[in-house]
């Protein structure tokens, strides 16, 4: 077993300071992180957040059978779950957030605002034992892009990541200290993890490895991880007896079938895990210059262009045909400068087991490293929601990183004035544009519905829809009705509206009305037109992208007797 003398980590502070210094240091935290996140309180509903949202409104009067309810999401009506690739944590949650202060997004945004700070308290709880700035780690993770794009959702992924930071805190001092209390806690949050995204069972293996590399020997520490196994296959059971089918094998079904249709050749998964890396995770490509040098990331862009170069002519052009021209040029810009960012992540976490070789570098690589690789290879699309659980580790990382190039005080324990704070300054409000772009883009939605309504809402004519996401929940609090295209009898008269940015569309072949909603200009998070994906890289091999952004559309078509 290793044993630790002292609680400093090198140059670092201790891990238990005075308690008005740790209750300062949190007030101070959730006064930054609720000022950084109430420009986005009022955000519109968007991609699966009515999924969650419909949920939770069924949990209030049937709580203890959560999925007992049909939708249509795909275009045809079927059970809830068969609809839903995602345990049912976060919906409970939003039934006791609605239940209290109702189901405007103003309300269920700052519900989530709890979560959100939970993942920055726990950062900044682990990092202190971790590197020696652990306000840098904490401020890295808040200002990334992923993480202030997800925090904007109400969908399961902030919440997750809440229990897993928490997980690994209590594991990590549990197996440091032998305590059972603290492994017990551990072993709690873990499992409620996994029933709030199934990616949470990943803990089991993560926590097993670092207890492991702590210890150096299986011991009764162990037997705590057997909670959430037994949890998720408890859930299992229960799912199966409720709906006649296990929901857990259903999710791993889903993303097997689904994985190679979503990401393409191997190749094209790679380039498009490391491109999502670096845009999510953008801080570390702003930095470095002071994590790596100069020299090393012009050699590290040198080849990386290379290496892209060899890909873009071949598989992921025919994944991604429809880009072309000047949309392909900038796209193709824009991958090799976010693939170094993504190479740059990556780097952190294999230099800092190389050079320290301790349990503590072992959890964060395989932290990282597991996380890019279910992103790449097995969940069953690519996207930025996937890329958010390693954020917290890549922060501490790359604290670490500066802490052993020097570029982090010895005296003060904090980032030195000069490059590298203007970097993290310049990286904040770059991760502020990319948020606003995807606000924008939720609000333009919402407009789209709303105004499209008011328009052609008439006295004996229903007015359909094709699409889903936060233009599916909009139009049907405004009593649009979802088209089924196996059941629904369309009337003369009758007027159906395809959104053109969105998916599971059929529109009919015939002319229509234009309409067109300004949307975001010139940064967005989802664009097929210049191969934007951040909720699925179906869309494009970019996190978001830069370019010309086309206004959002939306096509009315009134039924006319054949």
């Amino acid at each position: 077993m290793t044993t630790k003398t002292s609680n400093l980590p090198a140059g670092g502070t201790p891990l238990k300071g005075k308690l008005s210094e740790n209750v300062f240091a949190m007030l101070i935290l959730t006064a930054v992180t609720l000022a950084c996140l109430c420009p986005f309180l009022g955000k519109a509903f968007h991609i699966d957040d009515p999924l969650f949202i419909w949920c939770g409104k069924h949990i209030v009067s049937e709580p203890g059978n959560f999925y007992n309810f049909k939708v249509n999401w795909e275009g045809r009506e079927e059970a809830m779950a068969a609809a839903t690739q995602n345990p049912p944590l976060a919906s409970y949650y939003l039934a006791g957030a609605g239940a209290i202060v109702g189901w405007s997004e103003l309300a269920l945004h700052l519900a989530f605002f709890l979560p959100a700070l939970a993942v920055l308290l726990g950062t900044l709880r682990l990092a202190r034992r971790l590197c020696a700035d652990p306000i840098f780690a904490t401020a890295a993770v808040l200002f990334t892009p992923v993480f202030l794009i997800c925090s904007g959702t109400v969908m399961c992924d902030v919440l997750m990541l809440a229990l897993w930071v928490w997980a690994v805190v209590f594991w990590v001092e549990g197996i440091e200290s032998n305590c059972r209390r603290k492994l017990a806690a551990a072993a709690i949050f873990a499992a409620l993890s996994a029933l709030a995204k199934y990616f949470g069972i990943c803990l089991v293996p993560l926590l097993g490895f670092y207890g492991l590399m702590a210890r150096r020997s299986f011991g009764r520490w162990a037997v705590y991880l057997l909670a959430p196994l037994v949890t998720l296959a408890f859930y299992e059971w229960a799912t199966h007896a409720l709906y006649q089918h296990a929901l857990v094998s259903q999710a791993a079904a889903y993303a097997t079938k689904l994985h190679g249709s979503t990401t393409g050749a191997k190749s094209v998964a790679i380039l498009t895990a490391l491109t999502f890396t670096g845009g999510c995770c953008a801080f570390v490509l702003f930095l470095a210059p002071w994590l790596w040098g100069r020299q090393i990331v012009l050699l590290a862009g040198i080849a990386v262009a290379l290496c892209a170069g060899v890909f873009l002519m071949g598989d992921i052009w025919n994944r991604y045909s429809w880009l072309r021209g000047t949309s392909r040029l900038s796209t193709e810009a824009q991958i090799i400068l976010w693939s170094v960012g993504g190479i740059s992540v990556l780097a952190l976490a294999i230099f800092d087991v190389w050079e320290r070789r301790d349990a503590d570098a072992w959890l964060l690589a395989a932290w990282v490293l597991g996380t890019f690789v279910f992103t790449a290879f097995i969940n069953w699309t690519i996207n930025g929601r996937s890329i958010l659980p390693m954020a917290p580790a890549v922060g501490i990382l790359a604290a670490r990183r500066l802490e052993a190039r020097g570029k982090i005080s010895k005296t003060e324990n904090r980032l030195v004035w000069g490059g590298p704070t203007i970097a993290c300054i310049v990286a904040a409000i770059f991760a502020f544009l990319v948020a606003q772009s995807d606000f924008v883009l939720a609000t333009a939605a919402r407009q789209s519905a709303v105004q499209t309504s008011q328009r052609y809402t008439r006295p004996g004519r229903d007015l359909w829809f094709q699409g889903h996401w936060g233009f599916q929940y909009y139009m049907g609090e405004l009593g649009g009705i979802s088209e089924d295209r196996k059941q629904s009898k369309i009337r003369p008269g009758d007027f159906l509206v395809v959104p053109l940015d969105n998916c599971n569309l059929s529109p009919p072949d015939a002319p229509g009305d234009d309409l067109h909603f300004a949307g975001p200009r010139f940064l967005t998070t989802m664009n097929i037109n210049i191969g934007a994906g951040f909720y699925t890289a179906q869309g494009g091999p970019l996190p978001f992208a830069f370019g010309h952004v086309p206004s959002e559309d939306v096509i009315v078509y009134q039924w006319r007797p054949n």
